[in-house]
């Protein structure tokens, strides 16, 4: 009996490190240097910076309530009609549509937006009616880890406590 004690548990310790417990040490197939596992996409994550530019000035920033989170509404302000596609943006790109602080819990937006075609019949502004506005909705997970809001035009930046 103690002759068969000792190939038996051998046996079951190979048989234990190939199994189901492949990634463990006992598998002689991960002694070698394997690559490590990450969910990031080959060629990493697309960041693609928006080139549109900064409106040239902001007017106004606020919060507006959400039933989960908040709506951030900045107003701004051009010397002529006729600027589209404004949207906030983040600062510095980041994949897909994730909305994170810096590491100081800062989120930093820019207000940009296409201005009128050159050649155009460019129409001046009148202020007070003439507002440009843009809007992101932040969600009170998104909320939790910010600290405060920082939105940048061409002229001026607006900071916004949470």
């Amino acid at each position: 009996m103690t002759k068969l004690t000792a190939p038996l548990l051998i046996a079951t310790m190979v048989l234990v490190g190939c199994g189901r417990l492949g990634d463990s040490n006992w598998n002689p197939l991960s002694w070698g240097s394997a690559p490590a596992r990450s969910l990031e996409p080959e060629g990493g994550y697309a960041q693609v910076s928006d080139d549109r530019p900064d409106i040239p000035q902001i007017t106004s920033a606020r919060w507006e309530p959400l039933n989960e989170g908040r709506l951030l509404v900045v107003n701004g302000f051009a010397p002529v009609r006729g600027y589209s596609s404004v949207a906030l943006v983040t600062a510095r790109p980041m994949p897909g549509d994730r909305i994170s602080p810096d590491a100081d819990g800062v989120l930093r937006l820019r207000l940009v937006g296409l201005p009128p075609v050159q050649g155009s019949a460019a129409l001046p502004a009148r202020p007070g009616v003439d507002e440009i506005t843009a809007a992101m909705s932040l969600s009170s997970v998104q909320l939790s880890r910010i600290v405060a809001v920082e939105i940048t035009s061409a002229s001026n930046v607006v900071t916004l406590r949470r």
